[in-house]
């Protein structure tokens, strides 16, 4: 007999075959009404006046273009051409090198980063005036980040030079400052230049004492194009009241060598390009050309000089060639006289300050005259 039919009133809810009623549903945050429990949230409140003109407004397309215009126009495509006298400065260290005889020795010791003394000796030599043949100088230099200040004295001659370089105008000039003092008075001679400069153009002032006189000059060097630069100096003399002028063009380019390299440039610092340079000389009536390739590039150079006369045709040329090693470098230069120098210096280590070793000789077989010399620099 069933259960149910026994004890008819114990029948629970649990016992009912219908499912329980869902829970009614809890009204959203905020509503007063059960009914509105399905409604949707109120809209965020509207933003304050403060934050719409905190808001700064797009920038319109024709702002835009004109900010992007300015900037353009403001960056040249012609680089700056350097300094006017350092122009052929390539070439004339590739055909003009310092040779002597005897033994020159040059010691130099680094006293605090920015200080340093160099004590240098040259023995054995027929170079030097009054039929001496040797002779010692003391140098210091100071460096900063704004310029440098170098000083020598030669007891033996009795003389002082020294140079000071220094930025001005928050490194928008430089101030150059030149001197050289003896004992006997004759020969001083101060000169202060200015290096003023900008993109594109670079222009130098001189005053001075030289000779007795006093000296006036200006320079002026402006890159045309991106490969083409002129420029003139114009100087006055006044110990001989002469006015010496020169005007000077230079034309750089790129080689096949450089254009094939261009990707994989090798370590070291920037080299200056290959060029041909023009100069002529108002006052003394001297064309000279100049002409610089780098072979391979921090590697291989070679220049090439020519100076002539167009009145008397008379000339000069001269050629050069330096070779880059791992340690060691080889410069060797000829000119139309048959006059041959030759000048190899390699270091003695591979350590930051090693000693360098330097053999140094000159052939003139037209006069007959021979020298050689060697050299060692310690701490350079």
């Amino acid at each position: 007999m069933p259960i149910q039919s026994i004890f008819p009133l114990f029948t629970t809810k649990c016992d009912s075959s219908s499912n329980p009623p869902p829970p009614p549903l809890l009204p959203p945050p905020g509503s007063s009404k059960s009914g509105e429990a399905g409604s949707t949230p109120p809209p965020p409140p509207p933003a304050a006046e403060s934050d719409k003109a905190s808001a700064p407004p797009p920038p319109s397309q024709a702002a835009a273009e004109d900010d992007i215009a300015k900037a353009a126009a403001s960056v040249s495509s012609c680089p700056n051409p350097g300094p006017l006298e350092m122009a052929t400065w390539d070439v004339r260290r590739l055909v003009s090198l310092d040779t002597y005889d005897g033994v020159r020795v040059d010691i130099s010791k680094q006293l605090s980063p920015y200080f340093a003394c160099v004590h240098s000796f040259h023995l054995g030599t027929s170079m030097l005036p009054d039929g001496k043949n040797c002779s010692y100088g003391f140098t210091t230099q100071m460096n900063d980040e704004e310029g440098f200040m170098m000083a020598r004295v030669d007891p033996e001659r009795g003389t002082v030079d020294g140079r000071i370089h220094k930025a001005l105008l928050g490194g928008l000039a430089m101030g150059k400052l030149q001197l050289g003092l003896s004992s006997e008075g004759q020969s001083d001679q101060m000169l202060g230049e200015v290096d003023v400069g900008a993109a594109t153009w670079t222009a130098n002032l001189k005053y001075g004492s030289m000779g007795g006189g006093n000296v006036f000059g200006c320079n002026y060097f402006q890159a045309v194009t991106p490969k083409l630069a002129m420029g003139g100096e114009g100087m006055y003399i006044g110990a001989n009241g002469n006015m010496i002028s020169s005007y000077t063009a230079k034309y750089s380019f790129v080689n096949g060598n450089e254009e094939a390299t261009d990707g994989a440039t090798a370590p070291g610092p920037t080299e200056a390009p290959s060029y041909l340079a023009a100069t002529y000389n108002a006052g003394q009536g001297m064309l000279s050309l100049n002409y610089k390739r780098a072979v391979t590039p921090q590697r291989v150079n070679i220049g090439a000089s020519l100076e002539c006369s167009p009145m008397t045709l008379e000339s000069q040329v001269m050629l050069g060639a330096e070779f880059n090693l791992t340690r060691s470098k080889m410069n060797v230069c000829i000119d139309g006289t048959g006059r041959i120098q030759s000048v190899l210096e390699t270091k003695l280590g591979r350590e930051q300050g090693s000693p360098a070793l330097n053999f140094a000789a000159e052939l003139d077989h037209g006069k007959n005259v021979m020298k050689f010399g060697y050299g060692l620099n310690i701490g350079s």
